[in-house]
């Protein structure tokens, strides 16, 4: 790059850098003088009169008080605005921007050329003229989509083409240009080499600099309603798929907020991973959290299979995991749903001190006396209404009752007082609602008062109202819940009948064999635990028969690691968020739940949606790991041929055979000490945690870290850590423990072993006791080398 033009472009560096300053002083001043503001309105509150004797009074302090929270409003987002400016600034002084492009909009050469630079966020100076653009804003797309010449790119308005002039690609450090360099390319070489030869960390970056083509597709798709992403391992489609709800959160800004867009994680680790990357793009992060997690607190009496259970104890024959996590299973729910609109729903006793109030036989005839055009939940809901009309017309005959005299002869003076204070009650009043109202009422200067009773009889009448009211209060809650209903008989009863709506032959599953599995089922169901296969059977049936209809505010739904995933928790997930656009992501060599399970994913979730409106993208460029490390892991998998290696050079891959335990633990010792001494963070992986617990006992280095739980947080230095929480995540320096026929020994562990070696990104070493693993007997010998 000739001299001049480092002159030029510094020169516009330090104009923006100069703006920007500016702009952040004067920012800094506005959020000081909000506050002050703020402070003031909060002072004011004591100037409000509260003036409760007479209705006009009550009025004129609820506007006072209302313009009051107005002021304070505004006041408030006003200084939440400056806020999120300042810090956006904060960032963007040390890198204002990474990119330029210079481009007409016509499809000649000629025509006057417009430069734009490229950065975090947009920036305009005081005469809104704009010196940075925001790397989501449409025009940016022409930096990463395309080279020099003709380019088109999407807008709002439709395709728009572009001739491309320049495009040229900044370092920038503390607000020095480092380096810059000119490129024909959309994201140059070099630019990308020296973003992944940096270290890993506990923490996912933004990749806003190095967003690639095929990125770029997934980025700023806003037409499909499925997008699914097949990526292979170090791929780079969980960060794009970030930097895509960032996008869409700027694209839809005013329409979409962040508590709209879901991610569905494979395990809290991960959470933990990528939880900076939307603030270090100044967005608030989205609603994070695993399937388990969201089966688990809707059935919170109910033990839900967890992510280490299923990996380790998870002992039902393949047959049967495939048949109940199939689409098939989830279609005869449906039409077993439909069913129970005409008969056979398991219905319990309504219980009131120990017998039947309203016997199931009453209740049964209840539900069933509507016709057949009420839906389930409708007639669930007609039933509740009934139930409370019931109830509420019950409170006289059991007035009468013994124990209601008893009750009232026992009363202390204190429960005389509430009950006497209580007022008039309703059974089916929400206890906390009436405690409200109460105070409410108190401080408006209307509480209750004393009141008088004409004769012992009517006291007797009133006491005994109350008293009976209070009782029922329990039950009338149960009848709100639709606890009649028993689920867990209804479940049950699916289970035992699932042969009449699926062909279980197909699945290769004969009849005893599905009716032992029920049994166990039921076995489990008792003690109050249940599978996540039987949690999501479940709580589908639970919504069909109450009358669910999902989440409606929810706009994007994301999920990742979705080759771990069934059809049906799939086909459950877009029944439970039915206006959200899905994005799913995932790498089938990966699935090391469903394994070969996992090979018509993709075809079965498609079928739930407007095939026209169901788009695929494909990632076979790898870059976390060097070529090296990505040759090797490749021949790991049966058809890991389509995989392909960004050119970054690294160390082949090292085997260690020990003929002992304890020389294998000399080894893994040694290679620790030497990723410590060179800067290079470890992780350990074991393939269960009773081999992290056992090899940590053994180690005896406080300086590692065991992490055992997903709830936990990824520490600097070296881990120890099980297979299955190691999903997603990368680290400079991988240590396979055990790479032998121990605990790879079948073709079943194959996209387990690939899986863990790929989240090398430097370095990667097999330790073996005796033979290593024959899983690796494909990969040529001049691969890696044996130590």
């Amino acid at each position: 790059m000739d001299n001049q033009t480092k002159i030029e472009e510094t020169q516009y560096l330090e104009k923006t850098l100069t703006e920007m300053k500016t702009s952040l002083k004067s920012t800094e001043t506005e959020i000081k003088r909000t506050n002050k503001n703020i402070n003031t309105v909060s002072q004011s509150w004591g100037e409000v009169r509260l003036k409760t004797d007479t209705y006009s009074g009550i009025v004129e302090t609820a506007a006072s008080i209302r313009q009051q929270q107005q002021m304070l409003s505004e006041r408030e987002n006003s200084k939440t605005r400056a806020e999120q400016r300042f810090a956006t600034l904060t960032k963007q002084i040390d890198k204002p921007y990474f990119a330029r492009i210079d481009f007409n909009e016509s499809v000649s050469d000629s025509g006057e050329a417009e430069t734009i630079y490229i950065g975090l966020g947009s920036f305009s100076d005081d005469k809104n003229k704009f010196l940075v653009y925001d790397w989501r804003a449409p025009v940016a797309s022409i930096y990463y989509d395309g080279g020099i010449g003709q380019v088109t790119y999407l807008t709002p308005d439709g395709t728009q083409q572009a001739n491309v002039m320049l495009k040229r690609q900044f370092q920038i450090e503390d607000g020095v240009i480092v380096t810059l360099f000119d490129t024909e390319e959309a994201i140059g070489d070099a630019m990308l080499m020296n973003a992944l030869s940096g270290e890993s960390s506990t923490k996912m970056k933004s990749i806003v600099t190095t967003i690639q083509k095929e990125q770029n597709k997934i980025i700023r798709n806003t037409r499909a309603d499925l997008l699914f992403v097949q990526g292979a391992a170090g791929s780079g489609k969980t960060a794009a798929v970030l930097q895509r709800i960032a996008y869409l959160l700027y694209r839809y800004r005013g329409k979409l907020t962040s508590g709209q867009v879901v991610l569905f994680s494979p395990n809290q680790l991960f959470n933990d991973y990528i939880d900076n990357v939307l603030p270090e793009l100044g967005e608030q992060n989205m609603v994070q959290m695993t399937f388990y997690q969201y089966a688990s607190r809707r059935l919170p009496k109910i033990n839900v299979e967890t992510l280490q259970e299923r990996f380790e104890n998870d002992m039902t024959d393949d047959k049967i995991s495939l048949v109940k996590g199939s689409l098939a299973m989830f279609h005869a729910l449906s039409t077993y749903a439909d069913h129970l609109n005409r008969s056979d729903m398991r219905i319990r006793h309504l219980m009131f001190r120990g017998e039947p109030l309203v016997n199931k036989e009453r209740i049964t005839e209840i539900y069933y006396q509507y016709n057949e055009n009420y839906k389930l939940g409708q007639r669930l809901e007609a039933t509740r209404e009934t139930l409370l009309r019931s109830l509420n017309a019950h409170i006289n005959s059991e007035m009468r009752k013994e124990w209601v005299e008893l009750a009232i002869e026992n009363l202390s003076k204190q429960e005389y007082d509430e009950l006497v204070g209580a007022g008039k009650v309703r059974i089916g009043d929400d206890q906390e609602q009436d405690a409200a109202s109460r105070t409410r009422q108190t401080q408006l200067g209307s509480g209750p008062k004393e009141r008088e009773f004409a004769s012992e009889k009517s006291e007797r009448h009133f006491l005994a109202k109350q008293i009976v009211t209070q009782s029922l209060r329990p039950l009338a809650r149960q009848i709100r819940r639709g606890s009649f209903l028993n689920i867990n008989a209804q479940f049950v009863d699916f289970l035992r009948h699932v042969h009449e709506y699926v062909d279980l032959s197909q699945f290769g599953i004969v009849d005893n064999d599905w009716h032992n599995h029920v049994e166990q089922v039921i076995d489990s169901l008792k003690a109050k635990r249940l599978s996540l296969a039987d949690t999501t059977m479940y709580l589908y049936l639970y919504d069909l028969i109450t009358g669910k209809h999902g989440e409606r505010d929810i706009r994007f739904l994301f999920i990742d690691e979705i080759q771990d995933y069934t059809p049906f928790q799939l086909a459950f997930l877009k029944f439970s968020f039915p206006l959200a656009k899905f994005t799913v992501l995932g790498d089938l060599n990966q699935a090391i739940f469903t394994k070969d399970n996992a090979q018509n994913l993709q075809t079965d979730f498609a079928t739930l949606f407007d095939t026209d409106r169901v788009e695929q993208a494909k990632l076979t460029q790898t870059y976390r790991s060097t070529q090296q490390i990505t040759d090797f892991t490749k021949y790991i998998l049966r058809d890991g041929q389509d995989i392909t290696a960004f050119n970054r050079e690294g160390e082949k891959p090292n085997i260690c055979v020990a003929d002992s335990q304890p020389k294998m633990m000399t080894q893994l010792r040694q290679q620790i000490l030497q990723n410590k001494q060179d800067s290079e963070s470890t992780a350990i992986i074991t393939k269960t945690l009773a081999d992290a617990q056992e090899l940590m006992a053994e180690l005896g280095d406080k300086s590692v870290t065991l992490i055992q739980s997903e709830n936990q947080r990824l520490a600097q230095g070296a881990i120890v850590v099980p297979s299955y929480l190691a999903k997603g995540l990368e680290f400079d320096a991988v240590i396979i423990w055990h790479a032998d026929d121990t605990r790879y020994g079948d073709d079943s562990q194959r996209r387990l072993l690939y899986t863990v070696a790929s989240r090398a990104m430097h370095r990667l070493t097999l330790l073996s006791q005796g033979e290593m693993t024959t899983l690796i007997d494909d990969v040529p010998q001049h691969l890696y080398e044996v130590k």
